[in-house]
């Protein structure tokens, strides 16, 4: 009899490799497949060689190898080489069969696949899979959602080749239905275009401020490890920032300041603006890449437009402890923002989301894992209805106690016109998020005026809206009355 797999992987890039390896080693015979067979064998030849996996050289060996229910995971460029495999697939597999999309699919296609893979008696699995190379390799944090009758099959794979938290629970968890899975790994690399934008400030303002070496830069970093900040992000920027090539020099200073990126963090923002979520320290994270692009205009314009010329005059090291306790106060703002748009998410789509497990997930094998993760997941169960995580007893006395140091480093950042937006955004939407009175009076008054858009009153019940005829000229006719 032919040897059976557990199961079935197409897609042997970085990730799917590092996938399958971590699959076998946690006892699972692994099929696999690539559409450049080339790859199979050299896997086979190479890092898979006297291990137990299998390499097919078509769709209808690996489907012919797996058991039913089969179980295959996907890992293709998002997109229409899905859809195409999908396609491919499909008619191979029988009812109750497994599909498992574990690319960084959008969760509209996520959506729509499930409703048409479920049309053909399938099961569909969209899941975030989060920790790059080395997460697949050694435990990822895994958010799978779509066809609520695959978790109980694919659950032993996934949490036994998912990252451990401290307390032993695996990082996985099923999200919810539809694209569920792949929105909550949106949201999560959303916050970490956030959280990476607010570190690579902090080190523009060590370097351009302060005027410190890589080295003194890399020791900070390793100090704030140590701390309230320790996560893999500041980790490994200590390890970039002091890391040298063979003959002494920061390889660092040798590459290109100009950030690439994937799509997700767009992503995040189109969700926040369809939703009406202030996504803004996701928002500059992302534009602040858009414009690390225009290095041929950057250079332009830095011989012509002036900016301050004085340096830094003050104590360093209060300068340092007070940029701490900004990276960490931010940070908080950018967990907010992404927890508030998975909210109103799971509010709009009837997800039912528990975010409390979102934390729990994220605590290990992500890129965004830190060490207030756990305080995040003690606020939601200790209020699963809690609407904005700035609420929370913890975090209300952090953001009370650290804001002084934090407007001091954006102060600071605008009088030496180093470029903070981050920081600052994150600053000003605490600010705006405190106001119990915003100038938005004003503005609807000017809706009304140009548009006759109408206002609410103070003084009259909310729902309740009225106009003003503002010119004498105007009439009663307002825009809501259009096409009636």
């Amino acid at each position: 009899m032919e040897k059976q797999a557990d199961i079935g992987l197409i897609g042997l890039a970085v990730m799917g490799e590092n996938l399958v390896l971590n699959m076998e080693q946690k006892g699972l015979v692994v099929a696999v497949y690539n559409r450049t067979v080339s790859r199979v064998d050299d896997l086979i030849r190479g890092r898979g060689q006297g291990k137990n996996i299998i390499g097919t050289s078509s769709l209808e060996e690996l489907v012919n190898v797996l058991p039913r229910p089969r179980k295959i995971i996907m890992m293709v460029r998002a997109g229409e080489p899905v859809d195409r495999l999908i396609q491919q697939l499909a008619p191979l597999l029988e009812a109750g069969d497994v599909l498992i999309d574990g690319g960084n699919s959008h969760f509209e296609d996520t959506d729509r696949r499930t409703q048409e893979v479920e049309g053909r008696g399938l099961l569909y699995v969209g899941t975030g899979i989060s920790g790059g190379e080395e997460g697949a390799l050694k435990g990822p944090a895994i958010m799978p959602g779509g066809s609520s009758a695959a978790w109980e099959l694919i659950k032993p794979v996934f949490e036994a080749i998912a990252a451990r938290a401290d307390d032993g629970r695996p990082c996985c968890r099923w999200i919810g239905p539809g694209g569920a899975g792949h929105f909550v790994k949106m949201v999560h690399n959303g916050i970490e275009y956030g959280d990476m934008q607010l570190i690579c400030e902090s080190y523009h303002l060590l370097r351009e401020a302060l005027c410190l070496k890589n080295q003194e830069i890399g020791e900070i970093f390793y100090r704030w490890n140590q701390g309230d900040l320790k996560s893999y992000l500041i980790e490994i920027t200590a390890r970039i920032v002091s890391y040298q090539d063979g003959e002494g020099h920061s390889v660092l200073e040798s590459i290109l300041d100009t950030a690439g990126q994937k799509g997700t963090g767009q992503w995040t923002v189109n969700a926040a603006l369809d939703l009406g979520v202030p996504l803004t320290l996701i928002g500059e994270a992302v534009f602040s890449r858009y414009l690390s692009a225009m290095k041929e205009e950057r250079v332009r314009a830095s011989a012509v437009l002036s900016g301050p010329e004085a340096g830094f005059q003050g104590d360093q090291g209060v300068f340092v402890d007070d940029l701490e306790r900004a990276l960490y106060v931010s940070k908080i703002v950018c967990y907010a923002q992404g927890f508030a748009l998975l909210k109103a998410a799971s509010e709009t789509f009837g997800w039912g989301l528990n975010y409390g497990d979102m934390a729990l997930i994220w605590r290990n094998g992500c890129i965004i894992r830190s060490v207030f993760l756990h305080k995040i997941a003690d606020a939601f169960h200790r209020n699963p209805d809690l609407s904005l995580l700035l609420l929370d007893p913890f975090f209300q006395e952090k953001m009370n106690a650290d804001q002084a140091g934090w407007r001091r480093v954006v102060s600071t950042a605008i009088r030496l016109g180093i470029p903070v937006p981050a920081l600052a955004g994150a600053l000003n939407a605490y600010d705006g998020l405190r106001s119990a009175w915003l100038p938005a009076n004003l503005l609807q008054a000017q809706r009304d005026y140009f548009g006759a858009h109408r206002y609410e009153r103070i003084d009259r019940p909310r729902g309740e809206f009225f106009h003003t005829n503002w010119t004498g000229e105007g009439g009663d006719t307002t825009s809501s009355s259009y096409g009636r």
